[in-house]
């Protein structure tokens, strides 16, 4: 059996976004062995939890949405995008669920922020340095990222290397690029684990729970699947959701098997 990967809908008022990317995610779960399971941002939230418990992971994909910086307790910038409340419940629910099971967990952009607010953590509203993040919509390099070696995104990325990993290697890597919101101070239990070298903006999350994964980047491999960085984050995702099934996630009944 695959393990199944909740995906909650990019936007709920921009079906042309939603079309465009949500594809995208897709394809990437199940080029590494997973099913992906939509999550309609219309859906009750009895509807949410009871698709989320069929689930063996969380994919939190980007938005042209933004936080409502109400919730980390900032006055809103000129810059900041109205918010999607439907799209934060389905978030919220979907984290929650992850965090109460310890199943795995990927975020990528608006992901990623999201995640952080939702574990505490602040937001730099609006990018405004010398490198330009938000400028490379579609698939192609944009920016380096450092790697924190000693992270488990690192050891992720180190495989792609061939080479052997020490805790002093630096990991380098160019990434895609489209957002103009990052993480600022980070979430409780999170810690940042890769940066642009050039300005310091934070690229990448993952939590510190060992029996957790739980990862997020400002990236987005789902656009670049080519690359063998982001296959290896996709596989390590979905490997991480069927050790959830086969060990803790054994015991939640298939979706047939619930009552209507």
């Amino acid at each position: 059996m695959k393990p199944r990967i909740a995906i909650p809908q990019p936007h709920s008022a921009n079906p042309a976004f939603v079309a465009k990317s949500f594809p995208q995610y897709c394809q990437a779960v199940e080029r590494a062995g997973g099913e992906p399971v939509e999550i309609g941002l219309d859906c009750p939230n009895a509807g949410i939890m009871r698709l989320a418990i069929t689930c063996d992971g969380v994919l939190l994909p980007g938005s042209p949405a933004d936080i409502n910086p109400e919730k980390y307790g900032a006055p809103r910038d000129p810059h900041t995008a109205p918010a999607d409340s439907a799209r934060d419940n389905a978030d919220e629910l979907l984290m929650q669920d992850a965090f109460n099971m310890r199943k795995p967990l990927l975020g990528v952009c608006f992901g990623l922020q999201a995640l952080n607010v939702w574990r505490t953590g602040t937001l730099v509203q609006h990018l405004s340095g010398p490198v330009q993040h938000s400028g490379t919509p579609a698939p192609g390099p944009s920016h380096r990222v450092v790697i924190a070696p000693d992270s488990r995104l690192g050891a992720i990325f180190a495989q792609t290397t061939g080479l052997p990993q020490s805790a002093s290697d630096q990991l380098e890597r160019i990434v895609n690029s489209s957002h103009h919101q990052a993480a600022a101070s980070v979430g409780d239990g999170l810690r940042a684990v890769a940066w642009c070298p050039d300005d310091q903006v934070i690229e990448a999350v993952e939590g510190n729970w060992p029996d957790h994964w739980v990862i997020a980047v400002q990236w987005h491999p789902e656009r670049m699947m080519e690359d063998p960085g982001a296959q290896a984050l996709f596989r390590a995702f979905v490997d991480a959701a069927r050790s959830f099934h086969a060990n803790a996630g054994a015991a939640v009944p298939d979706f047939e098997s619930l009552p209507g």
